[in-house]
């Protein structure tokens, strides 16, 4: 993936739709292009109940009032199985959706799945309200920090 180009339009299984996101009923898989007219956050994230996707996870949700202000819905997606995603939003009381990539369709897809890996690098991708991807985070190092270091960016696509 590069910036500049659409998103793959991929379905993936949801552990908690109901928080959050436009034209989507609780249950329901996620298509990209469902949130079409919304910007995106989509945070990859190595394993639920880490400490450091614990730390970004906590951060995320903490600013989610100010992301929902710019008109933009975070998606956080692992490689875990459903009930572990299920399990770490409640114990976090996460206010955004988590996706279960267990068959590792948009890890593949989005390149964040090393060879011979079964989880997903901590990256994140930026999409604008078309659907196109604006910004790439590939190498998230300080996992408590980026948040705020997305949220700036997405305040800047405003001006």
């Amino acid at each position: 993936m590069t910036e500049g180009q659409p998103a793959p339009d991929l379905e993936i299984p949801a552990a908690n739709i109901e928080t959050a996101l436009p034209r989507a009923k609780s249950g329901q898989p996620l298509k990209l292009s469902d949130l079409k007219g919304k910007n995106v956050v989509l945070w990859f994230f190595p394993r639920a109940m880490t400490s450091g996707c614990t730390k970004e996870a906590c951060a995320f949700r903490d600013r989610q009032n100010e992301f929902a202000d710019l008109d933009t819905v975070i998606v956080g997606v692992s490689t875990d199985p459903l009930p572990k995603q299920q399990k770490f939003t409640e114990k976090e009381k996460l206010n955004f959706p988590l996706y279960a990539d267990a068959e590792f369709k948009f890890a593949k897809a989005f390149g964040v799945l090393p060879p011979d890996k079964k989880s997903a690098t901590r990256a994140t991708f930026i999409l604008d309200k078309k659907g196109t991807i604006v910004k790439i985070y590939p190498r998230v190092k300080k996992a408590g920090d980026h948040p705020e270091e997305v949220l700036k960016f997405i305040t800047s696509m405003k001006a």
